[in-house]
C-alpha cells in the first residue's frame, strides 16, 4: 500500500524514511541491493513513493551520494576540532577521512568507485560534493604555505597531492580489510594502517617543505 502523503511535512518525512532505508540496505547488503522494490519495502511504502520524492532510482542514488559527502564533511570537521597548527590540521583531515571510510565502506565505495555501473553522478554534483570536503584541505595547505611550512605557488595543487595520497592509502587499506588478512603485510591491523597513513602524509609534507 502506498503511504498517504498530502502535506510538505509528510513528503519530507517519507523522503527521509526512504533515504534512511537506502542507507541501511547499502550498509547491510551492498550497492547491488539498492533496488526500488527493496528500498520501498524497507520504508513501508510503494515504489511510487520513490518516484514522488526523488523522481527516479537515479535521483534516489544521487541523494545517497550527496548524503555520503555530507557525512564525510561532518567527519572531517569533527576531526579538525581543536587543531590550529596547519600540519596538525592536515593530519586531522587524513585521520577523519580514514575513520569515515572504515566506518562506512559501502557508502565510501558508492562515493568514490563504480559499484553500480548504471549510476554516475553528474559532473556538477560530483564537483560540488568533492569541493565541499576538498575545501577543508585547501584551507589547511594554504595556511601551511603562508606559514612557510610548505613551499608552493599553488596551495590547491598541494592539497590535491595530499588528498590523493590520503585516498590511495585509505582505499588500499579498505580493500585489504575486506579480504583475508595477510600475515606480515603492512596493513595487518588497524593500528598499522594508521601508522602507514601517518608515515605517508608526513613523507609527502616533508617533500613539499
Amino acid at each position: 500500500m502506498p503511504r498517504a502523503v498530502s502535506t510538505p511535512k509528510e513528503l519530507g518525512a517519507l523522503r527521509q524514511d526512504l533515504l534512511d532505508a537506502a542507507l541501511r540496505i547499502l550498509r547491510e547488503q551492498g550497492a547491488p541491493s539498492l533496488t526500488l522494490r527493496r528500498v520501498a519495502d524497507a520504508a513501508a511504502t510503494s515504489t511510487m513513493g520513490i518516484y514522488t520524492c526523488f523522481g527516479s532510482r537515479a535521483g534516489l542514488l544521487e541523494a545517497v551520494y550527496e548524503h555520503g559527502f555530507h557525512l564525510l564533511h561532518e567527519a572531517l570537521t569533527t576531526s579538525l576540532n581543536g587543531h590550529t597548527d596547519p600540519p596538525a590540521r592536515i593530519m586531522a583531515i587524513a585521520y577523519g577521512y580514514r575513520r569515515f571510510a572504515l566506518t562506512h565502506p559501502a557508502l565510501y565505495a558508492l562515493m568514490f568507485e563504480r559499484p553500480l555501473p548504471d549510476f554516475d553522478p553528474s559532473p556538477e554534483q560530483r564537483h560540488d560534493a568533492l569541493r565541499r570536503c576538498f575545501g577543508l584541505l585547501v584551507e589547511a595547505t594554504t595556511a601551511a604555505t603562508r606559514a612557510g611550512l610548505i613551499r608552493s605557488s599553488n596551495p590547491e595543487r598541494s592539497a590535491y597531492l595530499v588528498w590523493t595520497t590520503i585516498h590511495g592509502l585509505v582505499s588500499i587499506e579498505l580493500t585489504c580489510s575486506l579480504r583475508t588478512p595477510l600475515p606480515g603485510w603492512f596493513l595487518n591491523s588497524r593500528e598499522e594502517g594508521e601508522r602507514i597513513l601517518t608515515d605517508g602524509i608526513q613523507a609527502l609534507l616533508a617533500g613539499l617543505t
